[in-house]
């Protein structure tokens, strides 16, 4: 869907708003057809919707009107895209979220995010064993076709970043803050080295937003929601890490957790997934045939092999994004992008501009 400039410029307007979370911000667009028609409403139309009146006070102030423009101009610059959640580039994935994102800053490219991502993340206090697993298996899983997506922090997130872009993989970073106010600025050379690389920064946070301890938890729904599984390195019980692995389960998403020594306060959060349920993952491979396991939980994908795979038929017709095959084969986008990152790893497929190609094997 192509938005004109006015109705980009409101739906910019109001994500700076106060206290407008995502599902208010869909409240608004359901209410009034447009961005435009929401700001141009009178503030007991706001009211009768339930939103508090400092929502709607400051929609038309002066400060919203030049952040609004300060994101036009940023757009401007090359390398920089806006996805919003009701266009067909939005990452089908995260788009099934009840409080998906209306707004996604990008900053790379933003056909990183249409291919299979797996989330790594863990502790950023983390034992050199720790981080060194962590490059490691982000090394594999890359170089098996996966993007690594996790949160830039130090440790474990920071680790996942650099196996992968070693394997000349791509990954995505899933900011806390604004992409103009990159966090922790000790990652701003290898938040450089992902966009150059072929990969993304993404932020649901306008773009001056500082860090800010409640967004973190936010942020770590989009790093589970745009991934097929999540897979925990090192934690300990308080990490934030669980909360994410938490919120991948119940987003329908599979968790992976890394065991370590009893003695190791940073193998408890793992350990503790582990009794909840996670995957126990001590290879590569364990991760690769969980996924397979995922992929064949629906009747719809139990028969065929790689050879004679639904999806190969439909790419052999045509060139084909994740959410478009999810249609034509009547799958969800999960399966589908499970699915797609077998047939890249067996060399069946690959993604070209955001588009599934097919590959003669």
């Amino acid at each position: 869907m192509h938005h004109c400039p006015a109705e980009l410029e409101a739906r910019l307007r109001l994500h700076c708003l106060p206290e407008l979370g995502p599902r208010r911000f869909q409240r608004l667009l359901q209410a009034f057809g447009s961005a435009s028609s929401a700001l141009s409403a009178p503030a007991s139309a706001w009211r009768s919707l339930g939103l508090p009146a400092t929502c709607a006070e400051p929609r038309r102030s002066a400060a919203i009107r030049e952040r609004a423009s300060a994101a036009l101009r940023w757009l401007e610059q090359p390398h920089r895209q806006l996805l919003m959640w009701d266009d067909p580039t939005y990452p089908a994935l995260l788009g099934e979220l009840h409080d998906a994102p209306p707004l996604l800053f990008v900053a790379g490219d933003p056909a990183a995010l249409e291919r299979p991502q797996l989330a790594m993340v863990g502790s950023r206090r983390a034992s050199r064993p720790g981080l060194d697993t962590a490059r490691a298996f982000a090394r594999s899983l890359a170089g098996g076709g996966f993007a690594i997506t996790s949160g830039l922090a130090l440790g474990i997130d920071g680790a996942a970043h650099e196996g992968a872009l070693e394997a000349g993989g791509a990954t995505v970073a899933v900011l806390g803050t604004g992409l103009e106010c990159l966090y922790p600025q000790r990652h701003a050379g290898l938040a450089a080295r992902i966009v150059e690389q072929g990969g993304a920064l993404v932020s649901e946070l306008p773009l001056d937003c500082p860090p800010q301890a409640s967004n973190f938890p936010r942020r770590n729904r989009i790093i589970s929601g745009l991934s097929v599984g999540v897979l925990v390195v090192e934690a300990s019980p308080s990490s934030g890490s669980l909360i994410t692995a938490r919120l991948a389960a119940e987003q329908g998403r599979e968790v992976y957790a890394i065991p370590g020594s009893i003695h190791h306060p940073g193998a408890r959060g793992c350990h503790q997934l582990i009794r909840e349920g996670a995957t126990l993952v001590e290879s590569v491979e364990d991760v690769l045939q969980a996924l397979r396991g995922w992929q064949r939980t629906s009747p719809a994908t139990e028969a065929p092999m790689v050879d004679e795979h639904p999806l190969l038929s439909q790419l052999r017709a045509a060139p084909l994004t994740s959410e478009g095959l999810a249609l034509a084969c009547g799958l969800s986008i999960g399966e589908v992008l499970a699915a797609l990152s077998e047939l890249e790893i067996a060399g069946r497929v690959a993604c070209e501009a955001g588009f599934w190609v097919h590959r003669a094997p």
